[in-house]
């Protein structure tokens, strides 16, 4: 709850008794008339009246932003129980106060239009109308105020208030779904930069721990520089991570290539990668990085091959190899679907499969020209 909902039953009731002015004329009758029990019981009738009314329009006000377009069954027979409650205090103020007990109707009409289902609010108010138009010409000594013509302005604003009040609630729903979907597009992006990055690191050292566990008994100096490297490995793999829960990695098209080739040389994979990639447009770079990124880490993890070529344009990045290669659909696994959702979003293709000329797989995204 917010704030200003939780303030509202405190201070609402004085939006509620400011509208209690235009019961001055009923008041002003009951005190000209003479000591009696019409004057003593209009007058008890008037007070309970008000505050019904205030205590009413705060509580149900509060509720009011809680409920559907029409509220249920249960606060339903709250409401009637408020407004018949109130139409009998207003009777009881006709012996005392004449004709000037149907201002009353002002203050009830509205209240059904705001807080009774829709089905229900428009009788009750068109009914309260018609009594209020009626009556003035049907009991003898009683004069029109207009209270008819009241109630029906009085209904139609707060039929404005009431759409008014649905459309707010609309909008607020329709603001936590947004805020739910971006929260949970964000995890979805971590999870996915989290895959991608920990899946080429943590292969990247798998391949180097057990080449370090092989040298040590071959070349100690060697397999201590290959547990630097796993160091290093470690501390960069680290640092990525705490940078994507922050919202604030990126990828950079040279330093992926450099590491496609550490990698590779660690896994004892031929590897033919470009020398430059000037060429790429500024908008693809990070995207073709991805791609060299999941399709190198698919080389050392799964394909058992000893060859591995990457061929990059300005509007393509294929990456070939000679091994057996994951099986995208059987594999079902995470990090081409992710990539697959990184080209739709710039427009370009992802086609991954086995390849056409030779025992191998291959990796491509295309950007159309």
């Amino acid at each position: 709850m917010s704030d200003a909902n939780a303030r509202w039953p405190r201070y609402g009731w004085i939006s509620a008794a400011v509208w209690l002015v235009f019961l001055n004329g009923n008041l002003t009758a009951l005190l000209a008339r003479p000591d009696g029990w019409r004057r003593d019981v209009g007058l008890a009738a008037l007070a309970a009246f008000a505050v019904l009314y205030v205590v009413a329009f705060t509580l149900l006000r509060h509720v009011r932003h809680a409920l559907p377009a029409d509220p249920e069954p249960g606060m339903v027979w709250r409401i009637w129980l408020a407004l018949v409650t109130l139409l009998v205090l207003a009777v009881l103020q006709v012996p005392g106060a004449g004709h000037h007990a149907l201002a009353c109707l002002v203050y009830v009409a509205p209240m059904a239009i705001v807080y009774l289902p829709r089905r229900q609010a428009v009788p009750v108010a068109a009914v309260l109308a018609v009594v209020g138009a009626g009556l003035p010409y049907l009991v003898p000594g009683w004069k029109d105020g207009s209270y008819g013509l009241a109630v029906l302005l009085g209904s139609v604003a707060a039929w404005g208030i009431r759409l008014a009040i649905e459309r707010q609630r609309r909008l607020l729903r329709a603001q936590e779904e947004l805020a739910a979907l971006a929260v949970a597009n964000e995890r979805a992006r971590i999870a996915a930069d989290l895959h991608d990055i920990l899946g080429h690191s943590l292969t990247v050292v798998t391949v180097k721990a057990e080449l370090a566990q092989r040298l040590l008994d071959v070349d100690v100096d060697k397999a201590r520089a290959e547990l630097r490297d796993l160091e290093a490995l470690a501390r960069d793999a680290l640092s990525d991570v705490r940078a994507t829960a922050l919202g604030v990695r990126g990828v950079s098209l040279p330093g992926e290539i450099a590491a496609a080739r550490s990698a590779l040389a660690a896994a004892h994979v031929t590897a033919e990668l470009p020398g430059a990639a000037d060429e790429v447009p500024s908008r693809l770079r990070e995207l073709f990085a991805w791609t060299i990124r999941e399709a190198v880490t698919n080389v050392v993890r799964h394909s058992r091959a000893t060859r591995c070529e990457v061929r990059l344009t300005a509007d393509s990045v294929e990456i070939v190899d000679d091994g057996v290669g994951p099986d995208p659909v059987a594999s079902g696994g995470q990090g081409l679907a992710g990539l697959c959702r990184r080209a739709e979003a710039l427009g370009a293709s992802l086609s991954a499969g086995r390849r056409d000329d030779q025992p191998g797989f291959r990796v491509r995204v295309e950007v159309p020209s």
